[in-house]
C-alpha cells in the first residue's frame, strides 16, 4: 500500500522528477506506486502501464492528452526498477 505523507514537508520529499516527452515533471509517490504494482506481478507490458497511470493519477495531476506520453515514461521508470530487483 502507498504511504501517504504525513504533511506537505514529507510530501515534497516523496516527488521524483522524470521526463515525460521534453518535460521534466515530478510525480509525488512515484517510488511507492512502482513498488506497489510491482509486487502485483503483471506480466503484461499494457497493464502494467495502465496500472501505474491509474495510481499516478491519485496523487498526481495527468492531462488527458499526455496519458500516452506518460505511460511510456512511467514504464521505463518501471523497467529500470525491475532491473534493479533482478541484480539483487
Amino acid at each position: 500500500m502507498v504511504q501517504k505523507p504525513c504533511c506537505p514537508a514529507a510530501a515534497a520529499r516523496m516527488v521524483k522528477k522524470i521526463s515525460i516527452g521534453s518535460l521534466t515533471v515530478g510525480i509525488a509517490l512515484l517510488d511507492d506506486i512502482i513498488e506497489e504494482v510491482y509486487r502485483v506481478r503483471l506480466d503484461d507490458k499494457k497493464k502494467i502501464g495502465e496500472a501505474l497511470l491509474k495510481q499516478v493519477k491519485i496523487y498526481n495531476y495527468v492531462p488527458d492528452s499526455a496519458e500516452s506520453e506518460y505511460t511510456e515514461a512511467l514504464l521505463i521508470e518501471y523497467e529500470k526498477f525491475c532491473k534493479t530487483r533482478e541484480t539483487r
